[in-house]
């Protein structure tokens, strides 16, 4: 949390931290996307010195778009994403697959 953040900021990261913990993220990520997320809420609300455009003209706050964006795009998802998935399912020769092969191998 950055230093100077309301107490409002701190129980939403800490919120936004354990929930993303209990999806199975790691603890570092769960961090990284708590933080992200408060601190876009923060710029979007004033709270910051500074702030992107994206944070300030977004149409939808972070909460309100509940993951709308991630996993999405023109590409989908990443290849170490499609990798982390074909690991979980113990898919041979994941290693040595490219990004549209491991697509493949998964189903998508």
């Amino acid at each position: 949390m950055p230093q100077g953040a309301s107490k409002k900021r701190e129980r939403q990261y800490e919120h936004i931290k354990e929930g993303a913990e209990k999806r199975g993220t790691s603890e570092s990520r769960a961090k990284e996307i708590a933080a992200r997320t408060v601190n876009k809420e923060r710029a979007r609300s004033g709270e910051s010195k500074t702030a992107s455009r994206t944070s300030t003209r977004d149409r939808k706050s972070a909460p309100e778009r509940g993951g709308e964006r991630s996993h999405s795009g023109s590409q989908g998802p990443t290849k170490d994403q499609l990798y982390a998935e074909a690991k979980k399912r113990n898919i041979d020769g994941r290693s040595s697959m490219s990004k549209q092969q491991l697509a493949k191998a998964l189903g998508r």
